[in-house]
């Protein structure tokens, strides 16, 4: 059944379609239509869930802890400083290797107060052990909540489902909504082997002497990189059945391509237009939009970058004193390979704070990074009003 919602509300469907059995709520301006959707379908019994109003994000999480150790499917959502004061039980989660699911809309930090997009909200918390999936529409996003289940109950790592602030969560497009008997046959109920269980107690969290700590990382590691295989397994399932597939890295007319342009989240859909118009010209310009951010696809990514001789990296964030984040995960992974030539990085900052990523601003940094033999800095500002 297609349906035009807003990206929100494909957020709340792909949770019903995933048979959440706990969803915590607090709301934080741009994510709050997505809890609201979900108490409605709560208290109209479209979804058999428990629904709990909680007084900060830092409780929604602690709920979702509870509910997910109890061996329940759990969900919360959130935004900007909603996410940040999740920060110290994002760690608690994640060590205690819950499969909670939870949607990040991207929005800028305070201050300056902003309630727009960009990405340092969710690329903060990128060391605290959760997968991240970057979606560039709405389609993707409610797909990826209902893959994201499926991935993080097989690993037994949390996931965060990314979203741009009003971008995709309050603009409308077409959605494929599937049936929830094909959603029950790709997505059975979560059993787990260890959970809180009166009839058969353990303990959990407990303090954990220099002797074990270290095992308890070591294990957390190896299942975010065996979190990697499992996505693109669960990607290709999810397209032989639904027809849609999203892989963790896409390329787009990178084949013969002298640039190739990176991006992440919705800025994709506007770089293919600019690449369709400067190959019309003659320009071999190509795309790499990375999906999954943790755990890093490095050998994709790697793949499809050594075509190129130039890489421009769009980012929507900044790590202060270092540069954007994305072109710094770029030249760490290319750092030592084993490729004879080696591409050069662009890394252009841009879009903060909501500003437009326009067709022409991509223009420019494509054409920018086309003639320089080298960059003029590690961080080259677009946009920026002085």
């Amino acid at each position: 059944m297609k349906k035009v919602i807003v990206g929100n509300h494909a957020v709340s469907y792909g949770a019903m379609l995933s048979r959440v059995e706990v969803i915590a709520a607090y709301p934080i301006t741009p994510q709050t239509q997505i809890v609201e959707e979900l108490s409605e379908m709560c208290a109209s019994g479209k979804l058999a869930a428990k629904f709990l109003k909680v007084e900060s994000e830092h409780s929604a999480m602690a709920s979702c802890i509870g509910a997910s150790a109890t061996g329940a499917r759990a969900f919360t959502a959130t935004s900007s400083h909603g996410l940040a004061l999740m920060h110290e039980l994002l760690h608690w989660a994640a060590g205690a290797r819950l499969p909670i699911v939870m949607a990040n809309v991207n929005r800028a930090m305070a201050p300056g107060w902003s309630i727009w997009v960009d990405q340092n909200d969710s690329l903060s918390q990128r060391d605290t052990g959760w997968l991240q999936f970057y979606c560039e529409s709405n389609q993707e996003v409610l797909d990826t909540i209902i893959q994201a289940y499926k991935i993080s109950e097989k690993v037994l790592l949390p996931s965060m489902v990314i979203l741009d602030a009003f971008f995709l969560s309050h603009t409308s497009e077409p959605v494929d909504i599937p049936d929830q008997k094909e959603v029950d046959r790709f997505l059975p109920p979560y059993r787990p082997k260890y959970k809180l269980d009166v009839n058969d107690p353990h303990a959990f969290g407990g303090l954990c002497a220099p002797d074990i700590y270290m095992e308890f990382r070591y294990k957390m590691e190896k299942a975010m990189e065996e979190a990697i295989v499992v996505a693109e397994e669960v990607d290709n399932e999810f397209k032989k059945q639904f027809g849609r597939g999203y892989g963790l890295v896409e390329e787009y007319r990178t084949d013969d391509a002298e640039l190739i342009i990176v991006t992440s989240s919705t800025v994709s859909a506007t770089t293919r237009v600019v690449v369709d118009d400067l190959r019309s010209k003659g320009e071999k310009v190509g795309m790499v939009k990375i999906r999954m951010f943790r755990p890093f696809p490095k050998e994709k990514v790697l793949s499809a970058l050594k075509k190129a001789e130039k890489v421009a990296v769009i980012d929507r964030n900044i790590s202060y004193g270092h540069g954007g984040i994305f072109a710094e995960e770029i030249k760490s992974t290319i750092y030592g390979t084993e490729i004879e030539k080696k591409p050069t990085i662009f890394g252009y900052v841009t879009g903060l704070g909501g500003r437009d990523i326009t067709p022409e601003l991509i223009t420019e940094i494509a054409k920018k990074t086309l003639k320089a033999q080298k960059p003029e800095s590690d961080i080259i500002w677009m946009g920026v009003k002085l």
